[in-house]
């Protein structure tokens, strides 16, 4: 099942707040990232985010869950209404995301 458009737009709405942030559809789901790394991703109507210490630390009781079959468990966030929650969730979890690796370059053939 893919992610809703309406969900997608609600939570843009509810990330308003926080500069530097894109979403990137992938396969019918969303990539979140901040400030350039990859944060989490909106997966079935879910809100899910990497389990990095900071947010794992801001959500004790957060359950663990699969984006997709095959993938890394996420932290699922429940608190999606409460736009103070997530911007403090996103601004603790930034120091701790992994930062991108550089784009490899197509060598020319000879």
């Amino acid at each position: 099942m893919a992610t809703a458009k309406e969900y997608l737009e609600f939570i843009k709405e509810q990330l308003s707040g926080l500069d530097e942030i894109e979403y990137r559809p992938m396969m019918g789901e969303y990539i979140i990232y901040y400030r350039g790394r990859i944060a989490g991703g909106i997966y079935d109507n879910r809100l899910l985010v990497k389990p990095t210490k900071s947010a794992v630390g801001y959500m004790p009781t957060a359950s663990y869950e699969l984006p997709y079959e095959g993938a890394k468990e996420m932290l699922l966030v429940d608190e999606v209404d409460n736009r103070e929650f997530l911007t403090g969730l996103f601004k603790a979890m930034y120091e701790e995301l992994p930062t991108p690796k550089p784009k490899r370059t197509k060598k020319a053939k000879k």
